[in-house]
């Protein structure tokens, strides 16, 4: 087992008491990263027939920074969602949301229950295609995204998270 894989128990949690992301996660990062691969490259194309310098057939230092540029760009975007996929957990108890994730920089974002205003679900259309969706929570702070749920875990999220911050904002008044 590598550094990042993380055994999962029979109740769906890490040892630590994270969950993990369902692998159907992984296609719709794929196939998000495969439309911007190829944006990408069409950019990278038209960059260098528009201004492309051709200097008797060396390339300008210019089109070489472009192509390697684009070359680690497409790189990054082919190891990038088993990477994300194998770093990316979460944890949810009565006190606070947890998420760490990452690819070149590990995050670990922390968001104190009693400090969310509000709890929002998305579906962009390449998630939907795969059933899933995104759990936006914001806070005074900003907004903390947990992504690539399936889609009723999601709803569960969202509808757990609403609950609490109700009860707490209850136990106040």
């Amino acid at each position: 087992m590598g550094r990042y894989d993380f055994e999962v128990g029979e109740d769906g949690l890490t040892v630590d008491g994270y969950r993990i992301l369902d692998p159907a996660s992984k296609k719709s990062m794929y196939l998000s990263h495969l439309i911007l691969a190829s944006i990408l490259t069409l950019i990278v194309v038209a960059s260098l027939s528009l201004y492309g310098d051709d200097l008797g057939g060396i390339m300008s230092l210019g089109s070489m920074t472009i192509i390697v540029f684009w070359i680690l760009a497409v790189i990054y975007l082919a190891a990038g969602p088993e990477v994300y996929y194998r770093r990316y957990r979460y944890r949810l108890d009565d006190e606070k949301l947890e998420i760490r994730r990452g690819i070149l920089i590990i995050s670990h974002e922390l968001v104190p229950i009693e400090r969310i205003h509000q709890v929002e679900v998305s579906r962009g259309p390449i998630n939907r295609h795969y059933n899933l969706a995104n759990v936006n929570v914001t806070t005074a702070g900003g907004v903390v995204q947990i992504s690539y749920l399936e889609d009723d875990v999601a709803e569960s999220i969202a509808l757990k998270l609403n609950d609490t911050v109700v009860s707490i904002l209850r136990e106040r008044d």
